[in-house]
């Protein structure tokens, strides 16, 4: 059978069109990239960022097609999620699956397992799968940070991190890339997830106070991220009121640590997508609380002020084109640096 191939060029780092170009695309194959290859990847903090922002404006503008996200939840804590965005005029199109049980820690796995498969739009043929954890802590990391682009100020130095898993990682290493923090305060169960964030903070000479409690730990914080996983019968226990002037929120983990009845005393509530909002059975917070989404501040549709005595949040559960601006950069680093394993199809 005969080889078919596409040629692409890329302009204005936005999306792929078709060329005469010099990358050419074999779709009698697919690369593997392992989560060994990702991690080994050389993408810039300023650059995920700006791929996710140029997709938000694709997604007004038209060129940029995003699905709700679907998801499947069962009684006994299992849960399934899959994510889909596509670039248009044809580029490329990527799904996101992802599974978790809260039984996996003693099986010694992760809770969470993800897998994303990079498609190009034009033919819909799969060019690439890759790990999906390792693009779920990036790219989650990264819309946090798209978000305080346009809601925080940009003299951050001291945060708070309301769990210290894999999520408290990825957002201390690209916050600290963004901001001159010198010292994060720390709440979390797990020793060796507090460990592990504490050998990356210092590794960017920044230091680490352990917090006693949630209010300890959030009062003195210019930044407060909080991650806190989907426990059963988890009781909210932070407090906006305890929340410094000034200070700007992201929750990471749809607000579920927060106290309902305290939000309305932050002066700007933004999450994801209202859209997708819309279409979920529970909402993370009261709706009306609200002011808007990631994509009314990146259009200039909303614009929060982040002056010394206002408090901003920002809640959301994922954006689909978050996961397809990620896995578009891995694709072309992970192919440029001769990484992953090419499989015949």
């Amino acid at each position: 059978m005969g080889r078919t191939h596409r040629k692409f060029k890329y302009v204005e780092n936005l999306g792929p069109t078709l060329d005469q170009g010099t990358k050419t695309m074999n779709f009698n194959t697919i690369h593997y990239f392992s989560k060994q290859d990702m991690e080994c990847l050389s993408i810039n903090s300023i650059d995920i960022i700006n791929s996710i922002q140029a997709l938000c404006v694709g997604l007004d503008e038209g060129w940029v097609h995003a699905a709700p996200k679907s998801s499947l939840a069962l009684e006994d804590g299992r849960f399934y999620m899959t994510t889909l965005a596509a670039i248009d005029p044809p580029g490329f199109m990527a799904t996101k699956s992802l599974g978790l049980s809260g039984k996996n820690a003693g099986r010694g796995l992760d809770s969470i397992a993800a897998i994303t498969i990079l498609f190009d739009s034009e033919t819909g043929h799969p060019v690439a799968i890759m790990d999906g954890n390792w693009i779920t802590a990036k790219r989650t990391a990264a819309i946090s940070a798209l978000a305080a682009r346009f809601m925080a100020r940009k003299n951050i130095e001291i945060a708070a991190f309301i769990g210290c898993g894999v999520q408290a990682c990825s957002h201390l290493e690209i916050f600290s890339d963004l901001y001159p923090i010198r010292e994060i305060h720390i709440l979390g169960r797990g020793l060796s997830n507090q460990i592990q964030l504490k050998q990356i903070a210092e590794a960017r000479s920044v230091r680490t106070i352990i917090a006693e409690s949630g209010a300890e730990a959030i009062k003195h914080a210019d930044l407060i991220v909080t991650s806190i996983p989907d426990l059963p019968n988890m009781t909210p226990f932070l407090s906006a009121y305890d929340v410094k002037a000034g200070a700007f929120i992201t929750m990471v983990d749809l607000a579920r640590s927060w106290i309902p009845e305290t939000l309305d005393q932050l002066d700007c509530i933004i999450i994801d997508d209202k859209a997708q909002e819309a279409n979920m059975k529970s909402p993370m917070l009261n709706l009306e609380l609200v002011n808007g989404d990631l994509r009314d501040l990146v259009t200039g549709l909303i614009t929060v002020s982040n002056a010394p005595n206002k408090c901003s949040a920002f809640a959301f559960r994922g954006l689909a084109i978050g996961d397809l601006a990620l896995a578009r950069l891995a694709y072309e680093s992970a192919c440029a640096a001769g990484l992953g394993t090419i499989l015949p199809r």
